[in-house]
């Protein structure tokens, strides 16, 4: 039997760790430290090593696996290969080329698009009509690595982040586990990335989550979808941060200025975008208040009518 060690943290790992367990040996899961969650900072493991220990999975959280005590730990358990699923750090050379059969990553798009550290949220921010998943061999390149095996989800006008989270999870669950034995059948194919195709999706920063309503209505759709649930597209009126995680293009036009709360609906209200269109908000989460549906905050501050996000 194949000893394999399993490298993940977040949610989306989960799902990959659950079907590989099924199927395979994992000797060791390694994931990030604890760290601190909540307004009452509690320290907190991450979901993986929730599930690992739920699991009776030898479990191992180093700060910092390129340290060589760490890395002649991992060594320790002889694993034929290594999985990674957002696993978190960059692995060292020396972990890569040590299994027999390398070390194999399962990110969240189909590389050689969307490389970096968030796929998910950038394929919908970017409009892709399509995201996938795709397993690769490691190299101390960015996601560069050969392809091993891809598979491929449409991204719907509805989608958000959570919901192609979710769905891309259950895929690359199934893919890695098939992936998996024609490697170690020595069946499988694997091939050089394009680079003339590759783009990079850097992780959300704090710039990112702001809407710019001089965009235009599709723009500002994207943004607020691919920002939903984590970390929220926000904008500010009258003083006050309000949080959108819904949203459609409007079927009215407009000549009010970008951002001006144009009306209300029946399920929220329109924005004004920069192109004339408008955006329709369907869910919100106003400041200190908890998520609603956008008709509901709407009915009760009528008076915003007619003023602009900034």
């Amino acid at each position: 039997m194949k000893n394999l060690i399993f490298m993940g943290t977040p949610d989306f790992s989960v799902g990959v760790l659950d079907a590989i367990h099924e199927a395979f040996n994992i000797v060791l899961v390694v994931s990030q430290p604890d760290k601190p969650v909540g307004r009452k900072r509690i320290l907190t493991p991450p979901p993986v090593i929730t599930r690992a220990q739920e699991l009776g999975l030898e479990t191992f959280q180093p700060e910092k696996i390129k340290d060589q005590e760490v890395i002649d730990y991992i060594k320790s358990f002889e694993p034929d290969i290594i999985v990674t699923a957002a696993y978190g750090q960059i692995l060292p050379k020396a972990l890569l080329e040590f299994p027999i059969h390398r070390a194999v990553n399962v990110h969240a798009s189909l590389l050689p698009r969307h490389r970096g550290g968030a796929p998910i949220h950038r394929s919908i921010m970017e409009g892709d009509s399509e995201s996938g998943v795709t397993i690769m061999y490691m190299e101390e390149g960015l996601d560069s690595g050969d392809i091993i095996s891809q598979a491929s989800t449409p991204i719907t006008a509805d989608d958000t982040t959570g919901d192609l989270h979710d769905r891309l999870s259950e895929i690359g669950a199934s893919l890695i586990v098939d992936t998996l034995s024609d490697i170690f059948n020595d069946t499988h194919t694997h091939m050089p990335q394009d680079d003339s195709h590759v783009t990079f999706s850097p992780n959300i920063s704090k710039e990112d989550e702001k809407i710019d309503w001089q965009n235009d209505a599709t723009a500002v759709d994207f943004h607020i979808r691919g920002l939903s649930p984590w970390p929220g597209a926000y904008s500010i009126v009258e003083g006050n941060r309000m949080k959108f995680y819904f949203s459609k293009v409007g079927d009215k036009q407009t000549d009010k200025a970008p951002g001006t709360i144009v009306s209300d609906t029946t399920d929220g209200f329109l924005v004004a975008a920069g192109d004339g269109n408008t955006v329709e908000i369907l869910e919100v989460q106003p400041a200190g208040k908890k998520r609603m549906p956008a008709s509901n905050y709407i009915n009760s501050k009528k008076e915003l009518i007619g003023k602009i996000f900034e």
